[in-house]
């Protein structure tokens, strides 16, 4: 590795001052390749700030174009730069943040046949993608190259983090979620919103981690999933192993972008009469059902569910939920609750990737109850 040279110690003094990163972790920083997939809404926050970190090289995957509504969130791009590729926005704005690393554009994006080599050129990979078919050939790819895979999504007023490592010992996306969900059941962003500065939050948790992994300090997210909720606001971890066999963490998968989406498009809804997410008022009358009445499971933190509750609800706290997946019924319709409906949703995505088909979240979370079905409920 090449020493630091005075600009840099000076540029990074508030990194050496800290005894855990020091002179040798900015070294590790200065002499670490990273690519992040997809400038947007978190490849943006996580980008600038694995440049300013002094990361030396980053690669910057994206085959789309900038445009008007990416504005709001994607901050590497700017009115002047709408209608260029990302890749080039992204570039030279980088390279204003920090003149003394390398910037590497990939124009192609991600793609069946340039990820193996691609990855294979980078130390640590950053997911910044939105699509389902894109995780999944991320995650296979990764865990063939052996290089660890910080993963972020947003979902409205939530998002999440983890690390995936098989060869460092932790589990993969497919442990976490084995199967894609039925095409179209997850809305993305363009279709039910999502928070800007939610974005910035979860990219720069997402550079933490990466800066973590290079420089070793710290514990990185393996095994375990940060579910930031922004309008509670609540941060809850929730551990998941890896699994015995996973092809995922074996690296055997041959599964690309194509087939994933093919794979996705098969899992109809005919394969589970129950669906994703219901209203407030599709739950009441799924509750009050004279035939095999549906169970509400509140994922709220317990001084929550004290404020207000359904009546008849179990309250089971997200952070505990996969301890508990033994004693849910997998024979009876389960309502699953929170505040306003993102800690819920990832709830209702966890136990049907655990072979729950019988389970759906419901919108809008106790806040909804309370202003369409119990106006008197007190309400936070």
């Amino acid at each position: 590795m090449q020493p630091l040279n005075p600009v840099e110690l000076a540029r990074y003094s508030r990194h050496v001052l800290l005894p855990e990163i020091g002179v040798e972790g900015q070294t590790k920083l200065k002499a670490a390749r990273v690519l992040i997939i997809g400038a947007g809404g978190l490849g943006s926050p996580a980008a600038l700030y694995l440049a300013a970190a002094g990361v030396g090289t980053i690669g910057i995957a994206d085959f789309d174009q900038v445009e008007a509504s990416n504005l709001h969130r994607q901050l590497l791009h700017r009115d002047a730069t709408i209608g260029q590729p990302k890749v080039t926005s992204a570039a030279h704005r980088l390279r204003e943040t920090n003149p003394h690393i390398e910037i590497c554009p990939h124009p192609e994006g991600v793609t069946p046949d340039n990820v193996n080599a691609l990855f294979e050129a980078y130390d640590v990979i950053v997911d910044g993608t939105d699509n389902f078919g894109a995780r999944y050939l991320n995650n296979d790819a990764a865990a063939r190259a052996r290089r660890p895979l910080v993963f972020g999504s947003v979902y409205r007023f939530e998002g999440q983090v983890t690390v995936f490592a098989p060869h460092l010992g932790g589990p993969c996306y497919r442990c976490l979620f084995p199967e894609p969900p039925p095409s179209g059941s997850v809305p993305g962003c363009g279709e039910v919103g999502v928070l800007g500065a939610l974005c910035g939050v979860i990219g720069s948790w997402q550079a933490l981690e990466a800066i973590k992994l290079i420089t070793g300090c710290g514990e990185p997210l393996l095994g375990r999933l940060m579910v930031y909720d922004a309008l509670g606001p609540a941060v809850n971890t929730l551990p998941f192993p890896a699994v015995d066999d996973c092809p995922g963490c074996a690296g055997k998968t041959t599964l690309t972008a194509e087939t994933c989406e093919a794979a996705s498009d098969s899992l109809s809804m005919s394969d589970t009469d129950y669906p994703l997410e219901v209203s407030v008022a599709e739950a009441q009358a799924l509750l009050e059902a004279n035939d095999r009445p549906a169970r509400m499971i509140d994922v709220r933190e317990p001084h929550e569910f004290a404020i207000c509750s359904v009546s008849g609800a179990d309250q089971i706290p997200m952070r505990q939920i996969p301890e508990n997946v033994g004693e849910l019924p997998r024979d009876q319709h389960l309502l699953i609750m929170c505040h306003h409906g993102g800690r819920s949703m990832r709830v209702t995505e966890y136990l049907r990737a655990q072979g729950f088909t019988a389970v759906t979240n419901v919108a809008g979370g106790i806040d909804a109850w309370a202003t369409t079905i119990e106006p008197g409920m007190l309400r936070y």
